[in-house]
């Protein structure tokens, strides 16, 4: 990097000084376990919006995804779609209210205690914190990895302190200011990325022309697109994907619809949810919420695909070549080619910001799910402070554990797959959960479980993007897969969450019936 260390330095310490001092005002705040674990349940409308934005998107959004952007074109703004009209206003309209509503109904403070308490039985609690426990590490650990990785480049630092560094000083403000310190550090590190991403975004038009002539050049490299692409289905990088071809089904059933719907059920979002003290601090969240979700998405697809139009213009080769065919290497490439070099340590601090506000919610997340859903389970949740510190602790050190000995290159993979996983597995039961006055306990149960299986059994054996790494599939059958075209390239969600919610709604429609003929 062409900047000058010592401001890059400087600068860094200032972000981790103003971060560390707003977890200090959170640990202040933090008196009682329901201030740890839920922020005295009294937010306000903007921290909720900027913290459930900043946690949804991490380094996956703007490097991994804008990386596939670059690769697979424009087609991935309908992810900006369907992550600000059902991440957003379908998560805080219709399920926000609903999970307010529940959670101070029955006094849960987590996610699984929640599922736990709508069904009056603490056996979700139990089966909803397993689940949580088994995917989120190695999200954890991605997220952590896309952070040290980018740091180690950048301070020059090697990887293991990058990464031990990281995690640390996340933790810190986690561990003893619990979700008040994690929703003030969200707030503020979402402002650097809203910043930093209309910087981006006005300079790259500026620097491909302008909006029209940007996007009639993009338009006008179709004749570009890769062999090995156009075979898959990829007609250019201002269209879709030809209808049924295999980068379609990526396009939508994996990275569209796996992370667009995932994130209606993912635990450490509907906890925000619980953190409001009436129903209309939700809906002026939205107004926060949803432009947020479109600068941060919207422009990292946008500027992912127009990374393809400069690097034409001033190298004479498309995006994934100037990379060297890494994906993930699009995006900081162009950052450090194209932009003033000030912008290079906005960038950065953007890049800290958006995986530091995806980790620490993660870490909060996963030592309440062990202490409260799990060790302390029937015992009114929080049991003490201590505890779930301890709590966050053992997960922080379990995810670098993990981020050590994984790869680099499954940031986006990771979020696609874990949201896929949440949606499979908690969206049926969480829906009815929060709508029904009479949810079936039996169903829940039955759902969660099948969803889970379906989704696991799926992504080993069928769905080559995982079974040909994991390599399971291949040892056990010896073949990558068990199935062929086009099983191979839908994805698990597309499968286990319909299964899923057949369960559910079946159970759920039996019980009732049963019910009324009781009755009569």
């Amino acid at each position: 990097m062409a900047v000058d260390p010592a401001v890059t330095i400087i600068l860094v310490l200032v972000y981790v000084a103003i971060t560390l001092v707003l977890g200090y005002l959170g640990y202040k705040k933090t008196i009682h376990a329901e201030d740890y674990l839920l922020a005295g349940r009294d937010s306000h409308p903007v921290i909720i919006a900027l913290s459930y934005g900043a946690t949804f998107i991490s380094t996956s959004a703007i490097v991994g995804f804008g990386g596939v952007a670059a690769n697979l074109g424009m087609g991935l703004i309908w992810l900006t779609v369907f992550n600000i009209g059902v991440g957003i206003l379908l998560a805080f309209v219709l399920f926000g209210k609903k999970t307010r509503e529940k959670g101070a109904e029955t006094g849960a403070i987590t996610f699984p205690d929640l599922m736990g308490k709508i069904f009056n039985t603490p056996k979700l609690q139990f089966i909803s914190g397993i689940i949580i426990l088994l995917g989120m590490p190695l999200y954890t650990a991605a997220v952590l990895i896309g952070g040290a990785r980018f740091l180690e480049t950048t301070l020059s630092i090697s990887y293991t302190t990058a990464l031990i560094g990281f995690a640390v000083i996340v933790a810190l403000y986690v561990i003893y200011g619990g979700l008040i310190a994690v929703m003030y550090t969200d707030a503020f590190q979402g402002a650097i990325m809203l910043i930093g991403m209309t910087i981006l975004l006005v300079l790259t038009y500026i620097y491909v022309g302008g909006v029209t002539a940007g996007h009639k050049a993009l338009a006008a490299m179709s004749d570009l697109v890769p062999e090995t692409l156009a075979g898959q289905g990829m007609t250019g990088w201002a269209s879709m994907p030809e209808l049924g071809s295999p980068i379609w089904f990526t396009l939508i059933t994996t990275l569209v619809l796996g992370v667009g719907i995932g994130v209606l059920a993912q635990p450490q979002l509907v906890v925000r949810f619980m953190t409001a003290r009436e129903n209309r601090a939700l809906n002026r969240a939205v107004l926060v919420g949803g432009p947020f979700i479109l600068m941060m998405t919207g422009v990292a697809f946008t500027v992912g695909a127009l990374t393809n139009v400069y690097f034409y213009q001033h190298m004479g080769k498309i995006a994934i070549d100037a990379a060297g065919g890494n994906v993930d290497s699009v995006i900081p490439l162009y950052i450090n080619t194209a932009m003033p070099d000030l912008f290079v340590i906005i960038f950065m601090l953007t890049l800290l910001s958006a995986a530091m506000s995806t980790l620490s919610s993660l870490y909060h997340t996963m030592g309440t799910a062990l202490v409260c859903d799990l060790w302390g389970r029937g015992q009114k949740c929080a049991m003490s402070l201590r505890a779930n510190q301890i709590g966050c602790i053992v997960m922080m050190i379990l995810s670098v554990v993990l981020a050590l000995a994984m790869p680099a290159s499954i940031i986006a993979r990771a979020t696609a797959m874990f949201m896929g996983l949440c949606a499979s597995a908690f969206l049926p039961a969480f829906a009815v959960g929060v709508y029904s006055k009479r949810p079936s306990r039996a169903g829940a149960m039955a759902s969660m479980i099948s969803g889970a299986f379906i989704w696991f059994f799926y992504t080993v054996f069928i769905h080559t993007a995982e079974a040909k790494a994991l390599g399971i599939s291949q040892f056990l059958t010896g073949s990558v897969t068990i199935l062929g075209a086009p099983w191979t390239v839908i994805d698990p969600l597309v499968i286990a969450l319909p299964i899923s919610l057949i369960v559910m709604v079946s159970f759920q429609v039996r019980e009732r019936s049963v019910g009324v003929k009781s009755q009569v």
